[in-house]
């Protein structure tokens, strides 16, 4: 168990050739305001930009983002099969820029699993004990620890091609906690899974946690799992940290509009309005309809001195509330039965929107060309600055 602190951490992958660095800075230009996540400067491509965290013992951070974002780079760094380019990394308080990965005392599971294909379950699991020369009786008692509270324990005579995925994700899972390390690494470990799969192996892995006691960096492309999975989510794009929080606060309180799009799902709805500014009253106005924005936000909007003015306006779909007459007038253009309730894809004031019904709520049969209305909360209603992005209230 163990702290993890980054340090004003960087990566830059540095052109491999000068003829390389003169491509790449001729296309240099081709790049310029692109929305790409790739970053080029005179040392080479940059992966990871000035990542700044501190990571409590025991803490369970999830690194989220989109392909090519740079979190598993971050993890790659942390287990020391990638070189830091500038800033520092320390575990336990002590530096690891330069510490071998053999000596940092971590463990990873990789996304391929990465097992053994000639060693049985058992083997696989004690190999790193045995390269550490363990004691056979330790080595015993340790994979069958493992492997019980893995439920893994009638597959260890098995080689890998024997098994399921799930079965062999457990086994790499079980592989990494036997050696009992200060810090877990988990790289995108269920995206081979199917979705019944990745549902179960979620719940055992917060079981894990629970029973281990030690500090788990896990990252994934899959917001579910960072919501369900993070005591703090670290959402990352474009080598950059968009927003740290739990689960609840970057979803209730996004930092900017990739955040408020990246997070939840279906994804929030985002509209152009105005906010409308009186005395110390907020309000924003939308298609002709006006919502006094809460006090909270109020307050938050007062303390940034933020006057009216063109937003962009976000609320989530689960937010927006069906209305008899009056509110926002939308078109329904797909209907999506989704169980226990029915997703409404919308046209509503110039943009496509989402309206999630509950079928407790309503037993009205919506259907495609139908006008409806709708409405939504001042807590609900979130702005966001046109042209940066930022959420104003922030």
């Amino acid at each position: 168990m163990a702290s993890v602190s980054f340090r004003n951490v960087k990566k830059i992958y540095s052109f491999s050739s000068v003829e390389e660095r003169q491509r790449m800075k001729r296309a240099r230009g081709d790049l310029t305001g692109r929305r790409g996540n790739l970053q080029v400067t005179d040392e080479g491509v940059v992966a990871v930009q000035a990542f700044n965290l501190e990571i409590a013992d025991k803490e369970f951070i999830v690194l989220v983002g989109p392909s090519g974002c740079g979190k598993s780079t971050t993890l790659r760094m942390v287990a020391g099969l990638e070189e830091i380019s500038d800033g520092e990394l320390y575990i336990d308080g002590k530096l690891m820029n330069y510490v071998d990965s053999k000596e940092r005392d971590i463990s990873m599971v990789f996304q391929n699993y990465a097992l053994f294909p000639h060693m049985t379950v058992y083997e696989n699991m004690a190999f790193p004990l045995t390269l550490r020369h363990e004691r056979r009786d330790v080595i015993d008692k340790k994979v069958r620890e493992a492997a019980q509270i893995l439920d893994i324990t009638d597959y260890l005579e098995r080689k890998p091609r024997a098994l399921s995925g799930g079965q062999r994700q457990r086994v790499a899972i079980g592989r990494a906690i036997v050696r009992a390390p200060k810090v877990m690494l988990m790289d995108e470990p269920l995206s081979n899974l199917d979705a019944k799969l990745r549902n179960e192996m979620r719940a055992e892995i917060i079981k894990l946690r629970k029973r281990i006691n030690t500090t788990f960096i896990y990252v994934t492309h899959d917001q579910t799992e960072a919501m369900t999975l993070g005591d703090r989510i670290v959402i990352m794009r474009d080598g950059y940290i968009q927003q740290i929080g739990t689960p609840q606060e970057v979803f209730n309180h996004p930092a900017n509009l990739f955040v408020a799009s990246f997070i939840g799902t279906p994804v929030m709805n985002f509209f152009d309005a105005q906010l409308i500014r009186d005395g110390d009253s907020y309000s924003v106005e939308l298609d002709g309809w006006r919502v006094p924005l809460s006090e909270s936000k109020k307050q938050r909007l007062l303390a940034n001195d933020i006057q009216g003015g063109p937003v962009t306006l976000g609320v989530r779909p689960e937010h927006t509330l069906l209305w008899q007459e009056g509110g926002i007038e939308a078109r329904v253009e797909v209907r999506e039965m989704m169980g226990s309730s029915v997703h409404l894809h919308v046209k509503a004031a110039g943009k496509d929107a989402i309206i999630v019904v509950q079928l407790f709520d309503s037993e009205e049969s919506y259907e495609s060309g139908d006008t409806i209305h709708f409405r939504f909360a001042g807590s609900s209603a979130h702005v966001f600055d046109r042209e940066t992005g930022r959420n104003l209230e922030y």
